[in-house]
């Protein structure tokens, strides 16, 4: 994949075992997600109709054909009072982390909710994530809460700290 440019676009449907793909390397290998069983394809469909059927957009990163990345908005909270907040993710193929790649769809996923009206993102982050503290700072964010040992995962306890910006 090196050498080649990367594109960015909105998912569809039919990328979800690429992005099902990616997703379940950190399920089964780390403490990023809070998820504990791999995701099907068809349940990653069914995830990216959803979040595009709300308005919101699901985008993914390529390069030469291949997904080498995925970043998505969902709504904050359902009252409406939330509506012009979401909280959003960003995940990297294994292998390419620091490569920019998240950086990129983080900043393309945040002018996108900025153009539709959208005030405030928020971003959680399982601890430790250096990298993706770093991608906060990178792109504005400032740490808002830090909740200790909320999550619970390959037996150890896990801190969860959330980042925000104000569009």
């Amino acid at each position: 994949m090196d050498g080649m440019e990367d594109s960015i676009r909105d998912a569809t449907p039919e990328d979800a075992e690429q992005i099902a793909s990616i997703y379940n390397h950190f399920i089964l290998t780390s403490t990023i997600t809070f998820e504990e069983e791999t995701v099907t394809a068809a349940e990653m469909a069914r995830r990216v109709v959803e979040v595009q059927s709300g308005s919101l957009p699901w985008l993914v990163a390529t390069r030469g054909g291949q997904i080498t990345g995925f970043a998505y908005a969902t709504k904050w909270k359902v009252r409406a009072a939330y509506r012009h907040s979401t909280e959003i993710t960003v995940y990297v193929r294994d292998g390419l982390g620091n490569s920019g790649i998240g950086s990129r769809l983080y900043a393309r996923l945040i002018d996108t909710l900025r153009a539709c009206g959208m005030h405030a993102v928020i971003g959680g982050v399982a601890l430790p994530n250096e990298a993706s503290l770093r991608l906060h700072r990178k792109l504005g964010f400032e740490q808002v809460a830090h909740f200790k040992q909320v999550g619970f995962k390959f037996g150890q306890w896990i801190d969860v700290t959330y980042w925000q910006r104000v569009l």
